[in-house]
Order: C-alpha cells, then sequence, then structure tokens
C-alpha cells in the first residue's frame, strides 16, 4: 500500500464519493491510486482548477457533504484558492489536496517550487504537509473532521515522491499506532442555553414591530420559520443565500435584502422595533436597522459571528432549526398583524411591478424578460446556481423560489464564475433533479472551458447566458457610485450558441421577448448539456429598490461628464418609471 493509497481510502472511510481536479505530474501517485479505486470514488476532470475548487464548494453547499478538490503542485495549487475562498467566506466544509515538490527539494528553487501550505494559510482552518507515509491517516482523518465540524476549508500539501512511497512499520515512530485515530465525525444536538432562550423569547414577545432576518444557515429551518412568522406576526426577509429559506409565494417573506432586495424588504428593516436574525452574516450593515432603533436577537451556529452585524442583546448558539423548535413554544402569539399585512400588501405592489418589468415586449430584450420566463418554467426540484453581477439582480427578483428548489451562489465572495461549476456539482450530486445556471456572459466566459465537462460526463444540465456585451454592474456603479462615466466594461461579443455546439452540446439563441418563452422551453426539454443565450438590453439599469438622493445625483453627474449611452440610458430610465406610473 502506498502512501497514496492511505489518503484515497481514508477519503472514502469518510463517505467521500467524488473528487475534481486536475491532474499534474505533482499528483501521479494520487491519480494512480484512484484510478486503482475508480470503483470506489469518482474522478471528475475539470479543465481549469478553480473550476474544481469552485465544483467542491457548490457540491457541498447542496448536498452538506464534505467537498474535495485535487490540484498538482505549483500552478495547480495556486489555482485553487478563488473557489476555496468562496468556500471560507460562506462556511462551507471543502478539502483540498494540493501536491509538492520532492520532500528534500522543498525551498532550493525547483521546479513549481511553491510552498503551498504556507500560501493556504489564510484560506483555510486546516493547513498541514505530508511528512511521511505513517503520517497520511492521521493529517486527513484530521483534515476532514475539522473541514466539517468548522464549516471551512482544509488542506493536505502532499510531496510527489511520498505520494508512492511504500507504507512500511519501520517508518512509524513509536509513538505513532497505526489506526489510532477516527473517521467518525460526532455531531451534537446544537442547542443554546436556557436562560438565554427564555431572555430571547422576553425580548421577541416584547416587540410590536418584529422582523426576521433569515440566512444561508436557515435554510433547514423553512418550517420552522413560517411559524415563527405566524406567532410574531413577523415578515421574513431573506439575505441572498436565504433564498430557498422561505418559499417566494410564502404569505410571510417579503424577498431579499439589499442592493438587489425588495423595496418591503427595506422597508420592515427602517420600521422594525425587534429584529430576529436567524443564520445570516448579511454583510451590507447599511441595509440593516440602525444601532439602537431595535433590539436584537441573534440565531447562529458560529459563536465569534455573533453580533457581527448588528448590535444584538441575545446571542443563541446553535443550529437554525432546532434553536426556533425550542424558542417558539416559548412565544405568545401577537394579535397585531398591522406590521405583517402592511409588508404583504407592500409586496403584493412589488410583484405587481416584477412581473410588469418581466413582460415587457420592447426591443432590445429586457433581462428581467429571461428571469420570469424561466422561473415560470422550472420544475419543482430544480437546483439553479447564479453568478455574481447584474444577472444576481434578476436572478434575485424575477425568478421566485419555490418549496423543493435549491438556489446558491458566491455569497461573501460575490466571485464571479461559480454558476457553471456549482451546476455541474449540483447534477453530478442530484443526477435526476433539474440543474440549471442562470450566468452573465462576463462570469461565464471565465470558466466556459468547463462546458465541455458537462458534455464529457453527460451531464444534462441547462445554462441560460444573459448576454450583454458588458460588465453590467461594474459599469452601474461606476455611474451611480462614484458618478463616472463608464470605462473599460464593454465586453467583445461571444457566440456562445456555436461554442456550446463546438463542445459538443446545443445551442439555442434568443432575442425576441415574443419568442423567448417557447424558446426557454425547448431548452429546458432538450436531454442533454445546452446553452440559451439570451441577447439584452446592455442598458437596463439594475437600480436598487429605493433610490437615494445621493444616488440620483452620481447618476446624473455621469451623464452630464461624458457618459457614452448617456441619452439611450436618460431614456430608458425615464421610460421604465413612466412604465410603473401607467
Amino acid at each position: 500500500m502506498t502512501a497514496a493509497d492511505v489518503l484515497v481510502e481514508s477519503l472514502i472511510d469518510w463517505g467521500v464519493e467524488v473528487i475534481f481536479g486536475l491532474p499534474g505530474d505533482g499528483i501521479n501517485g494520487i491519480m494512480e491510486s484512484l484510478r486503482t479505486h475508480q470503483n470506489q470514488i469518482r474522478f471528475i476532470q475539470v479543465r481549469h482548477e478553480e473550476s474544481a475548487a469552485f465544483m467542491a464548494c457548490g457540491y457541498a453547499k447542496y448536498t452538506g457533504k464534505l467537498g474535495v478538490c485535487l490540484a498538482t503542485s505549483g500552478p495547480g495549487g495556486i489555482h485553487l484558492l478563488n473557489g476555496l475562498y468562496d468556500a471560507k467566506l460562506d462556511g462551507i466544509p471543502v478539502l483540498a489536496i494540493s501536491g509538492l515538490q520532492f520532500h528534500d527539494l522543498i525551498g532550493t528553487y525547483t521546479q513549481q517550487d511553491v510552498a503551498l501550505d504556507k500560501l493556504f494559510i489564510d484560506v483555510a482552518v486546516f493547513n498541514e504537509r505530508i511528512m511521511g507515509p505513517t503520517h497520511v491517516e492521521n493529517i486527513t482523518d484530521l483534515a476532514c473532521r475539522t473541514a466539517l465540524a468548522y464549516h471551512n476549508v482544509a488542506h493536505i500539501a502532499f510531496p510527489v515522491d511520498i505520494q508512492e512511497m511504500e507504507l512500511k512499520k519501520r517508518q512509524r515512530s513509536k509513538r505513532n499506532l497505526p489506526h489510532h485515530t477516527s473517521d467518525v465525525y460526532s455531531r451534537s444536538a446544537r442547542l443554546p442555553d436556557t436562560r438565554d432562550l427564555q431572555e430571547a423569547a422576553d425580548i421577541l414577545n416584547a416587540g410590536k414591530k418584529v422582523a426576521i432576518l433569515a440566512g444561508r444557515g436557515a435554510l433547514n429551518a423553512t418550517d420552522e420559520l413560517e411559524q415563527m412568522a405566524e406567532l410574531l406576526g413577523a415578515p421574513i426577509v431573506k439575505a441572498l443565500l436565504g433564498k430557498a429559506a422561505v418559499p417566494d409565494d410564502s404569505p410571510y417573506t417579503t424577498g431579499g435584502i439589499g442592493l438587489l432586495g425588495t423595496r418591503p424588504s427595506q422597508e420592515a428593516m427602517e420600521d422594525c422595533d425587534t429584529l430576529l436574525i436567524v443564520g445570516s452574516s448579511f454583510p451590507y450593515i447599511e441595509f440593516m436597522p440602525k444601532p439602537g432603533q431595535a433590539r436584537g436577537v441573534q440565531i447562529e451556529l458560529d459563536p465569534k459571528r455573533m453580533g457581527l452585524r448588528y448590535p444584538v442583546e441575545v446571542g443563541l448558539v446553535g443550529d437554525s432549526r432546532n434553536t426556533l423548535r425550542e424558542l417558539t413554544p416559548l412565544l405568545q402569539r401577537k394579535d397585531d398583524r398591522s406590521f405583517l399585512q402592511a409588508a404583504q400588501a407592500g409586496m403584493k405592489d412589488w410583484w405587481a411591478v416584477m412581473e410588469k418589468r418581466a413582460t415587457r415586449r420592447d426591443k432590445p430584450m429586457k433581462p428581467q424578460v429571461v428571469a420570469w420566463e424561466l422561473g415560470k418554467r422550472l420544475r419543482n426540484d430544480a437546483i439553479v446556481s447564479c453568478d455574481s453581477g447584474t444577472i444576481t439582480t434578476w436572478w434575485a427578483r424575477q425568478i421566485k423560489a419555490r418549496r423543493g428548489q435549491m438556489y446558491s451562489l458566491s455569497g461573501t465572495l460575490a466571485s464571479m464564475a461559480p454558476g457553471l461549476p456549482y451546476t455541474m456539482a449540483a447534477q453530478i450530486a442530484y443526477p435526476d433533479r433539474q440543474c440549471v445556471a442562470f450566468v452573465g456572459d462576463g462570469g461565464f466566459s471565465m470558466l466556459m472551458a468547463d462546458f465541455v465537462t458537462a458534455v464529457k460526463y453527460k451531464l444534462p444540465i441547462k445554462v441560460v447566458i444573459v448576454k450583454n456585451n458588458t460588465l453590467g454592474q461594474i459599469k452601474w456603479e461606476q455611474m451611480v457610485f462614484l458618478g463616472n462615466p463608464e470605462y473599460g466594461v464593454d465586453l467583445y461579443p461571444i457566440d456562445f450558441a456555436s461554442f456550446a455546439l463546438a463542445c459538443g452540446g446545443v445551442g439555442f439563441t434568443v432575442e425576441d421577448p415574443d419568442q423567448c418563452g417557447a424558446t426557454m422551453g425547448e431548452f429546458l426539454n432538450h436531454p442533454g448539456p445546452a446553452i440559451l443565450q439570451a441577447v439584452v438590453d446592455p442598458l437596463e439599469p439594475p437600480l436598487p429598490a429605493k433610490v437615494k438622493a445621493e444616488q440620483a445625483l452620481h447618476f446624473a453627474e455621469s451623464l452630464a461628464r461624458g457618459e457614452p449611452n448617456r441619452k439611450e440610458i436618460a431614456l430608458t430610465a425615464i421610460s421604465q418609471k413612466v412604465r410603473e406610473l401607467i
């Protein structure tokens, strides 16, 4: 048995079923072990290591299992970093395995001599170098356990020559007894102290206008959130990663928060006197209640994130679902439903506006049309992955999450490019579910080569590319936040439908809003991997739900200072407001 065999068999013992990666000479020993164990563990070959890390992160997000990625020494390991930071910032259990040069040449300026264990210090909560064949079992067990227990990244750096060494008894130190470690991951009830529960209940019972902010940590607590909202007469505001925490047809939710959120969500935050935060580290504190406006209670699994965004009075350390179940019996049902009813009335108006924007038939086609037509046709088991940019606005606002569906994206890192890798990972994890990427042309083009990975493994993923030939989010940030004319944001057009064919998949194109629904239906019904490029208006602004005076001023300044599309943009903005008033 080689040292690499010990690694692979330890991963199998931990229940790892798939590894995402790209072969290289720095991991040849591990690749050989994966070959000889291919009936027990699956290796998915990608075209870029960043895709492998994103796939490991997406796999872990959608399954709750450990995601694993593999890269060679030097540049291969470096390429993993962006996807690993995505996992770190969103609190996702991922194990990264990288090669190292020959153990006795490390630090001697040999080829690809990058000290990846030092490089990964910031991204990984566990980060160790293998020192010999008898070191592998101990380190692998500890790496897997740490990643799962702390919901974070673990990294193993494995010198290439040690990978191929045979495991021999005489190599072992006297204190390192064989098999003294365990592959058992122990779980706890994750419940807060009973005194804290009662104090939290007192605060919530005293509140007259309670709002609930739910994030990714509340994804497993849908029923409990709705029961809590009913008792407290509280609207549920959803952070972006909590999009699927409560379905959008729930009478209790006001949808998203922040720049991509809804007006009723923002008004709930502005008017509440009590805030219950459930499993969220939503980073944009400017959209939270002002300190002193509302009393706060937070449910959070990670104690160090308690009170991170809002000065809460009580922190309940525990799993969201279990904690809500313990808290609910201590609450009194509020007879005054006016705060919730105001939010519900606001949402009725909001959805009317969203539908009006999404059913426009003018040309160029509006991006909201594409999102709306996709949302209507998604299956109840759909898993929808998004990218970062203006695409996120349409995903957040125009696609209604239904019960049973799953949604995710790069939340706190807000990286471009994970939409495609997330979707492939979801399809590998759930072969029978509908897996859809909703991405922009800028983000997709970063890792587009990995569409051929979906073709190679016969993954029937569907990729919707909203094509506006610009880095839209950056363009509007330059204008609305800084008052500058757009610069350096235009993208040279790519025919993504032809690209899909070149990869062996199928490509569709739609430009006419009258044809969008029919084309979307044909695209979704195609049995194999497919791309739909939807050509849309690049001048459609992803404006916040409530435009501040400062933002309007900056917008006007950018037009006055020579914005190249100032006439068209001004007409688009004015036309949109007129339509909403009619």
